[in-house]
Formats: structure tokens, C-alpha cells, sequence
């Protein structure tokens, strides 16, 4: 099935289909997926919005073009048919939505697959990044353990999601993510020394030690600052895209969740507030199967995450999320219509969390470990993009063992220096919000200070009064 012949499943499906408009694909979308068929047609979506203009309702629906009223009855809520049967609709789809796929777990292309072109220089820099994000968490992870820093959490299964989604995107895109996407400011230019200083909490961290470690935040990379509260970044994506819509800017805004976040008020919030508005912003779902140790049993009874876009009016698709390819294919056309076409995109890339949820946690006293290890072996997406690039001659086992040995040097030696960095003053703490600070946080500050000196013993020696 081509790709969007999938994508065509969705958001459409409410149209009456003896009566719809063919949706038009621009050019270089079927230039990028090879040549147009019926799988790229598409129907008008029943609400034909406008916004910044007085409309009466029915001016905003499409014609059912039946004068008989005892048929067609035009409600504040829709031009609807009338049915003499009393018939629910099904909790379930007869079929279960398809996934979205390119290569195979050896790394061949799947026979029939349609994607967008991946150049030798693009497919390096993706698989090198790859490599990059899995060193940086195995070395931050023992660094956790050793006691060096306070927490962290690792993006181990999921590499092919932060770096083949960062890949398709441009620099002005809005990022608003979860905690478990440093591999989009990897792929943006965030160096491994700017990753250290923020997960020791030193002098250099732009965050002035503020924030826990992985709660990374970069505005040069327009990447906003890690909220460990779930799915709150959701509805702040969505204002970001209307604003990026409003200005005219060919930009949209990507945001980062969850199986679990789907679960969250905040999520349904914004899925509708984004399909009213007409926002082009790309909700990325990593469908990893457990929300720390809840199952997705226990979360939700529908088809996964996807089928929850087009309940919203939400165009969306299904994609493996340990293919790197097929994941850069969709979210490269789902950001073109998002921007071109002014509408929000619900991408669910189904993966597994092969780390533990964080180093507060011990995910075998949920999960089987040979199931852990299955996915680790069997699935690794790190390992399937590997073989096709080396495949196609563009990587070697050499090239590999010195990348690897390149970046383990360079990590050890970033912790090396964010360890031994001056950490920010005591005062850091109360500045940033307030251009004059009130009463109260003065009389906070002042508190703090007299403790310290009454109980040195029960604060770091390094922190600067």
C-alpha cells in the first residue's frame, strides 16, 4: 500500500462519498513518492473552515445536493442524511489500522515500498547520530550510576524516532517535546559538551542548574525547554503553529508525546483545538507500548493512538517506529501538508522502550526479560538502518568501530570537564522570572542563606554563595 493510500484512511472518512472533492496533491509530494494514482486521491473534509470572516453555518458545509428534506436535514452541527435503521457505530474497526513500513528487520527494502529519496550524505549523517544519541546514553547512564549526576533517562529503541524525525524537519521548526527526544537537538547542532553542562547542573548550563538533568532547552535551536509534566507541551505546540500560520512563516510547529501522554486531558485538547484552528503543527506519538509501567491495556480499549486523529478531524498515519526511513518519509510529507495546506498531522510510530523508563525505575519487575532482550536484538533500529546504508556501500565495519571509539572519547572527556565546571550561585535560584523580585522570594533568599550557614554540612561545598 502506498503511503498516502494509508493516510487517506483517516481524517476523510466522515465525508459522504457520493458526493466529495478530490483532494489535490502539490507537486512535489508525488514528485518525492513517484508518480500520482488513485492512491493519491483524497476527499474534502465535511467542514470546509473559514476563518476571519463573518459565515453563516451553513455556508461552511458541503452541499449533500438533496433538496428532500425528509432525507437531508441541515443541523447547527452538520448537513447530515437521515437513516430509517437504528444502527451504532462499531467501538472497533473491522481491520486494525495498517502500519506504515519501508525496510524489513534485515535492512532490505520491502518490496513495493513507497518513500522519499534518502541521499549517501543525509543516510550517514542519520545513521552517525543514531550512534551518537545510543553512545551518549549508555555513558550518561553509568555516569547516573556512579553518582556523578542525580537522573537521567535514556532514548535506547527509540533512536530512529529523534533522529529520522529531526531529519525531515528544518531548523525553524518549533520543537516542543517530551523528555525522551535529545536527539533532536543533537541533529540541530547541540554539542555533547552543552548536553554534559546541563546534566551536571553546572555554570554553562542554560538553565543555570535549575532544571533536571535531560530536561534540556535550547532557543538557538528552537527547541523549548523539557517539562516532565505529561502532555502539557501539547496545547503549547498548537498556539505556537497558529502564531507560525498568522505570521506567514513556512515553518511548523512538531510536538513530542507518549502512549501515555495520550491518555492526558491535554492531548484530546489539543488535537481538537489544532483541527478547529487549522494549525500546522505534527503531533509525533511514540506508541512504546508502556507508560512507565502501565501497559497500553490498561490506557485505552481503540486501535492504538491513531485512530483518535481522525475522530478530531485530524489527517494521521501509522508508521513503524524502528524504520528510519519510513519514519523521515511521513514526517517529510505530513510537515508539507501541514504548512502548505494549514492543518494539524497526528503521526503514531509504534516502538519499544528498550531502557528501563528511567534510572528510577526497574522495568523487569513489569515486563519479561526476554522480551526486553527480543526487541534489543531482534529489533534494534539502529541495527536495520545500519545494514541498508552499508548495503548500499555507503558504510563499513571500520568506519563503525572508530565512530564509535571517536564519540566515546569525546563524551568521556565532556563529563570530564562539566564535572570539574564552578556551578551556578545560590542567587541563580531566585532570578529569571521577576524583573523586580517581591517581598516574598526576598525573604525566601535570606532564610536560605542563614540555613546554609547554620548547616553547611547539608549543602554541596561547590556552590557558589
Amino acid at each position: 500500500m502506498r503511503l498516502f493510500g494509508m493516510i487517506n484512511l483517516t481524517s476523510w472518512s466522515s465525508t459522504i462519498s457520493s458526493h466529495h472533492q478530490e483532494f489535490p496533491v502539490t507537486a512535489s509530494i508525488a514528485q518525492n513518492l513517484g508518480n500520482p494514482d488513485a492512491d493519491l486521491s483524497f476527499k474534502a473534509t465535511l467542514f470546509s473552515a473559514s476563518r476571519f470572516k463573518s459565515t453563516k453555518p451553513g455556508k461552511q458545509l458541503n452541499s449533500l445536493n438533496d433538496t428532500d428534506d425528509n432525507k437531508v436535514l441541515d443541523f447547527p452541527g452538520g448537513k447530515v442524511r437521515f437513516s430509517p435503521k437504528m444502527r451504532f457505530i462499531s467501538e472497533s474497526p473491522e481491520e486494525r489500522t495498517p502500519c506504515y513500513r519501508v525496510l524489513d528487520d534485515n535492512g532490505q527494502l520491502i518490496l513495493g515500498s513507497s518513500s522519499v529519496q534518502v541521499g549517501e550524505e543525509l543516510a550517514v549523517k542519520m545513521y552517525t547520530d543514531m550512534i551518537t544519541l545510543q553512545t551518549m546514553d549508555t555513558i550518561f547512564y553509568e555516569a547516573q550510576r556512579q553518582g556523578r549526576i542525580s537522573f537521567y533517562l535514556t532514548t535506547i529503541g527509540e533512536e530512529a524516532i529523534n533522529i529520522a524525525t529531526s531529519a525531515a524537519l528544518t531548523v525553524d521548526d518549533h520543537v516542543f517535546p517530551q523528555y525522551r527526544e535529545p536527539g533532536v537537538l543533537l541533529w540541530r547542532g547541540f554539542t555533547l559538551q552543552e548536553f554534559a553542562n546541563q546534566c551536571f547542573g553546572n555554570k554553562a548550563d542554560y538553565g543555570k542548574g535549575r532544571q533536571m538533568p535531560i530536561h534540556y532547552g535550547s532557543n538557538k535551536h528552537n527547541y523549548f525547554t523539557v517539562s516532565s509534566t505529561i502532555a502539557s507541551q501539547l496545547p503549547h505546540a498548537v498556539g505556537a503553529a497558529y502564531s507560525l500560520k498568522m505570521d506567514g512563516k513556512d515553518a511548523c510547529a512538531v510536538t513530542y508525546f507518549g502512549d501515555g501522554g495520550s491518555s492526558e486531558g491535554d492531548f484530546h485538547a489539543a488535537l481538537n483545538f489544532a483541527a478547529v484552528m487549522e494549525a500546522p503543527v505534527i503531533f509525533i506519538c511514540r506508541n512504546n507500548g508502556w507508560a512507565i509501567s502501565t501497559p497500553t491495556s490498561d490506557q485505552f480499549r481503540s486501535d492504538g493512538v491513531v485512530v483518535r486523529g481522525s475522530a478530531y478531524g485530524v489527517r494521521s498515519i501509522r508508521v513503524d517506529g524502528n524504520d528510519a526511513l519510513a519514519i523521515y518519509s511521513a514526517v517529510h510529507a505530513a510537515r508539507e501538508m501541514a504548512i502548505t495546506e494549514h492543518r494539524p498531522i497526528l503521526i503514531e510510530a509504534l516502538t519499544y522502550r528498550v531502557g528501563h523508563h528511567s534510572t528510577s525505575d526497574d522495568s523487569t519487575k513489569y515486563r519479561p526479560v526476554n522480551e526486553i532482550e527480543w526487541w534489543k536484538l531482534a529489533r534494534d533500529p539502529v541495527t536495520r538502518f545500519g545494514k541498508w546504508i552499508e548495503s548500499n556501500g555507503w558504510w563499513s565495519t571500520e568506519a563503525e568501530s572508530e565512530f564509535r571509539s571517536s564519540v566515546r572519547k569525546q563524551l568521556l572527556h565532556a563529563i570530564q570537564v562539566a564535572e570539574k565546571a564552578e556551578k551556578p550561585p545560590v542567587a541563580d535560584i531566585f532570578t529569571d522570572v521577576y524583573d523586580l523580585p517581591p517581598s516574598n522570594l526576598d525573604e525566601q533568599e535570606k532564610f536560605l542563606r542563614e540555613t546554609i550557614k547554620r548547616h553547611p554540612q547539608d549543602y554541596p561545598s561547590d556552590v557558589p554563595a
